[in-house]
């Protein structure tokens, strides 16, 4: 039994499940050449145009840039750039309808070309010497991505490091209207089979199996004629049969193996790429042009000439409508892509983009729309059509449901959209959308999911490391912590030698305190006693300075009687000074005795109550000894006893008149009356008693008139002694009130 590749090699061929065989309708414009279409006014070219992410922006508004200049650059392996189709200038980027069923806003940027048509710098490859790597850098650079339909990243598929039994090549058009790659087979099969010896020096396959369906005569020559220098390049013509060009259907159409549910054609050895992206390849690396134009079928009945054309990427819609005809009519219908797997648009504005091979503007007779949604019958033609062997009854029964594990489990995912099941449903179901939404649903479950597991992920790793932190600052706390241990001994002495050192300042600093407040107490008493010290002693001496001067201002009759009167009235004075001294030593004394006994005492209060007591022994003393000390009485206590001075007065005057009495008889030519001014006359027995004193000198004396001149004389120095007297007393007064303040406060 011949082997797979020998059956292969012998041209057998095998067939699908299902499929169906709708009106071709390629003759309107397979015959015909492909035409060039003019420069539009502005070119819309959205940043992703491809299965993947798109590229990072690289030009800005206001810019200029030349024809294949890159605008995007592609920092990520699902991601290739997008280029400028022609020189131009950016005018602005912003959100514009999507090329997509969905036709939702996507980012694109506006350019409008100068009509220069002015191309950068191009450098071709010479695949002879250009490595793997350079290669595949050159193709993703281009921008290069499937245009069959699906549009994945051409430089993912070509970089494949598993082996590769067969690269298939897709040409095979199945799908009704569309002959864009039918056209670009006829004028440039030479520079496809290039792309393709590119491809196989990428992957180095067993055999290169060209797959085209049959009704392409003139295609399937013109490639016959360019492999047929070409060792294990294989062109086979599949028969005319929907979905023929799916990539699993095709797969088992050549090579009579299936992909399993889920798995890749890389997984059983087999690489596919259309014709258009081996054409783009050998563009990219031969001519180091980029993907920027591609070939559009623009055909319907409303087109007065429908044709292939060659068009810039970011053309709109209506520039290729306008090129070939377009004449609307009332509710018209425009498709892009086939009448079986394309959309409708919902603006002419949308751009063409790298996977767009066919634009259609049916009339309604000639593609009529669909009746209303009628209930399913269970007929079973859905699963008799489906190429891909699934239950399309039971999927949207599912569907309608949003049953996704039900889904998943009769295999959503295998459905390849291509539309069999609904063309051939009687009830008239639009069976694909069902399955298109469930599928968006899914997919935006599966992304939420996806992103709960990462952040699940972040969360368990994140409080993993926590606790691995955590366990690395235990164990270091551990180890400080037998450090600590082991120099516990020297650090326990060090400690309590410290705190000996603080316990010894603080005692030495307590002791320095209260020695300090003892001391400050102390200084401030005897500084106090001294000021009262000071005080008495300038009392004592102010009176008997006064005590003098009463005794200089008393007249006597001879010069012995003035002396013995002053004599007896300085010795009076300095008696009562010595006295007062003596008292006041007496309680300086006694105080200090008493302030040095206060720093024993624990309560200040009980110091002052006995220093208070102290001064009032040691006035008591000085009265007791000013008492005994006074030689005269009488005028002893003429000035010791200070409270009344009108009897201090007559006591002095009294004082004075004995004195004159006595020295009379001596000198009684030269008696000068008595100082009456000193008695002061304020009671009639005061005035009795000046009388008397007076009359000795008023019997002796000769002259009336001068007797009455002597006596008013007497009685005015009286006074002023009276005036002395009071402000001594008063004075005296104001520091015993002082002195006994003190003692209260004290």
């Amino acid at each position: 039994m011949p082997t797979l590749f020998q059956q292969i090699q012998a041209g057998t061929l095998w067939d699908f499940h299902g499929g169906i065989h709708p009106p071709v309708r390629k003759s309107q414009t397979s015959s015909k050449p492909v035409a060039q279409l003019p420069l539009p006014d502005r070119l819309y070219l959205p940043l992703r145009q491809h299965i993947g992410v798109a590229g990072r922006l690289i030009v800005a508004v206001g810019q200029r840039v030349l024809k294949g200049e890159a605008l995007t650059s592609a920092d990520n392996s699902m991601a290739v750039p997008v280029h400028a189709p022609t020189s131009g200038v950016i005018h602005s980027i912003s959100q514009h309808t999507s090329a997509h069923p969905s036709a939702l806003p996507e980012p694109v940027i506006v350019l409008v070309p100068d009509g220069k048509d002015e191309w950068r710098e191009r450098r071709p490859l010479n695949i002879a010497t250009s490595s793997r790597h350079q290669i595949l850098e050159r193709i993703q650079d281009s921008g290069i991505a499937g245009m069959g339909g699906a549009g994945f990243p051409t430089h993912l598929k070509a970089g494949m490091q598993q082996p590769v039994d067969y690269l298939i090549i897709n040409a095979v058009e199945c799908e009704p209207y569309i002959s864009a790659d039918d056209a670009l087979m006829q004028e440039a099969p030479t520079t496809i089979v290039k792309g393709i010896d590119i491809l196989c020096q990428l992957l180095n396959p067993k055999a290169v199996l060209i797959g085209i369906e049959a009704d392409k005569p003139i295609a399937i020559a013109a490639l016959k004629a360019a492999c047929s220098q070409r060792e294990h390049y294989y062109v086979r013509e599949v028969p005319v049969k929907y979905p023929s060009g799916g990539e699993k259907q095709l797969i088992q159409l050549l090579t009579n193996k299936e992909v399993p549910a889920g798995r890749r054609p890389a997984d059983i050895g087999i690489v596919m790429q259309n014709v258009g992206t081996a054409f783009a390849i050998a563009q990219a690396v031969l001519d180091d042009q980029p993907l920027i134009s591609r070939i559009v079928t623009v055909t319907g009945e409303t087109l007065r000439q429908p044709q292939n054309v060659l068009a810039l990427l970011g053309t709109p819609v209506s520039a290729l409508l306008d090129f070939c005809g377009f004449q609307s009519e009332a509710q018209q219908k425009v498709i892009m892509g086939g009448p079986m797997m394309g959309f409708t648009l919902p603006d002419l504005a949308v751009p063409i983009v790298k996977t767009t091979n066919c634009i259609l503007a049916p009339t309604r007779d000639e593609l009529p729309d669909n009746g209303p949604e009628l209930d399913c019958i269970r007929c079973g033609q859905c699963a008799d059509a489906c190429p891909a062997t699934l239950l399309p009854q039971q999927l949207l029964w599912y569907s309608k449901a949003r049953d996704p594990v039900k889904l998943q489990e009769y295999n959503l995912f295998d459905c390849i959209e291509c539309g069999a099941c609904a063309y051939v449903c009687p009830s008239e179901i639009p069976l694909v959308q069902y399955y298109r939404v469930a599928k968006a649903e899914i997919r935006e479950q599966q992304r939420e999911a996806l992103k709960a597991e990462q952040a699940k992920a972040r969360f368990e790793a994140r409080n993993a490391r926590l606790e691995q932190e955590k366990q690395q600052r235990l164990a270091r706390n551990q180890q400080l912590a037998a450090a600590r241990q082991q120099a516990q001994p020297n650090e326990n002495q060090a400690v309590a030698e410290a705190l000996a050192r603080v316990k010894a300042q603080q005692a030495e600093k307590a002791a320095l305190q209260a020695t300090d407040s003892a001391k400050d107490h102390q200084q401030i008493l005897a500084e106090r006693e001294l000021k009262k010290q000071q005080a008495r002693e300038y009392q004592a001496q102010k009176q008997a300075a006064a005590a003098a001067s009463v005794a200089d201002r008393t007249p006597v009759s001879t010069s012995d009687g003035s002396s013995d009167n002053k004599a007896a009235a300085v010795a009076a004075a300095l008696a009562r000074a010595k006295a007062r001294q003596a008292g006041q030593t007496n309680s300086t004394m006694a105080e200090p005795s008493a302030i040095a006994a206060e720093p024993e005492q624990q309560d200040p209060r009980k110091a002052a109550i006995a220093a208070a007591l102290a001064r009032a022994k040691a006035k008591q003393s000085v009265t007791a000894t000013a008492a005994t000390t006074v030689t005269e009485p009488v005028a002893a206590d003429a000035v010791a006893k200070p409270e009344d001075p009108r009897k201090a007065a007559i006591a002095a005057a009294l004082a004075r008149a004995k004195a004159k009495q006595s020295a009379a008889p001596a000198q009684e030519t030269a008696i000068v009356k008595p100082d009456v001014a000193d008695i002061p006359v304020t009671t009639e027995q005061q005035r009795q008693a000046a009388d008397t004193a007076i009359q000795p000198d008023a019997a002796g004396n000769d002259d009336p008139r001068k007797a009455a001149v002597a006596a008013a004389l007497a009685r005015a120095k009286a006074r002023k002694a009276q005036q002395s007297i009071e402000q001594q007393t008063t004075e005296q007064q104001h520091s015993e009130q002082r002195d006994s303040e003190e003692s209260k406060t004290e």
